[in-house]
């Protein structure tokens, strides 16, 4: 089976790497794809659109689910569709199971502040699922034929509880983008594109100023960038919570102008 990103309505960054742009607050989630198993990151602000991204992974995927969820950070926008993924296993930055165990008024209170729909949103919030294994440091996820994505706790920054993803280049198979079919059929692709992938979170924002709010640790949130920047280098491509794709420049940057405005080195 060769994989179309495009035709599915997501984006390719890479050969087995791709992301969608999700429609009302313009969160990304991303899609990392080998040959025994498919990582998602982030899953949507509602079990409705978490059911719908799943819908669309299948698609992609041939009939084939995903496996492994990462989630990057504690709010709404991105935690609340992960009910959809039902035998998913479930990664979050350490801390991140206790606080959403506690949390689902002040999620529910800011997705309606946002504009969210009540009823929907109540529903999400009472089948929150939280991470069921912790990152405190570093964490990698073989998913087949040398793909492999790396979990790293990068914050604190966005929040207290802040996870990337690094997806490499895959090992001995630079241009593959194989998937997991009907049947766990891989896919097979050229040899273009090959690039390290790095998913931030709200660590890195470009469609907007990077959103500092009551849970932020906006001092050391300039380590955190350069924490990414360290693990991606300068050719990665970063791929940020909201808006478009981005390099190392933008994200320099925008460590810059955080340390400009909070201070911290």
């Amino acid at each position: 089976m060769d994989v179309c990103w495009e035709e599915h309505g997501w984006e390719r960054l890479a050969p087995g790497v791709g992301r969608r742009r999700l429609p009302g607050w313009d969160a990304t989630a991303g899609l990392v794809v080998g040959t025994d198993a498919v990582l998602l990151y982030d899953t949507g602000s509602t079990v409705r659109e978490g059911a719908e991204l799943r819908a669309q992974a299948r698609a992609l995927l041939g009939g084939g689910n995903v496996t492994h969820i990462a989630l990057s950070h504690p709010h709404f926008d991105h935690v609340l569709g992960t009910a959809a993924f039902a035998g998913a296993e479930v990664y979050g930055p350490v801390g991140m199971a206790r606080l959403l165990a506690a949390a689902g008024p002040e999620l529910y209170e800011e997705a309606l502040r946002l504009g969210a729909d009540a009823e929907e949103t109540a529903r999400s919030v009472e089948l929150l699922v939280p991470p069921r294994h912790e990152v405190s440091g570093q964490l990698t996820l073989e998913l087949g034929a040398g793909r492999r994505a790396v979990l790293v706790n990068a914050g604190p920054g966005h929040t207290a509880h802040d996870l990337a993803v690094l997806v490499p280049v895959a090992d001995g198979a630079p241009g593959s983008d194989g998937a997991l079919g009907a049947e766990g059929a891989p896919g097979a692709g050229g040899t273009a594109g090959a690039r390290t992938v790095v998913f931030c979170g709200d660590l890195v924002e470009e469609s907007g100023e990077p959103q500092a709010g009551p849970d932020a640790i906006p001092a050391r949130w300039p380590a955190s960038l350069d924490r990414l920047l360290a693990l991606g280098g300068e050719d990665a491509v970063y791929v940020p919570g909201h808006g478009a794709v981005v390099d190392a420049a933008f994200v320099r940057a925008q460590r810059d102008a955080l340390a400009e405005r909070f201070g911290g080195s």
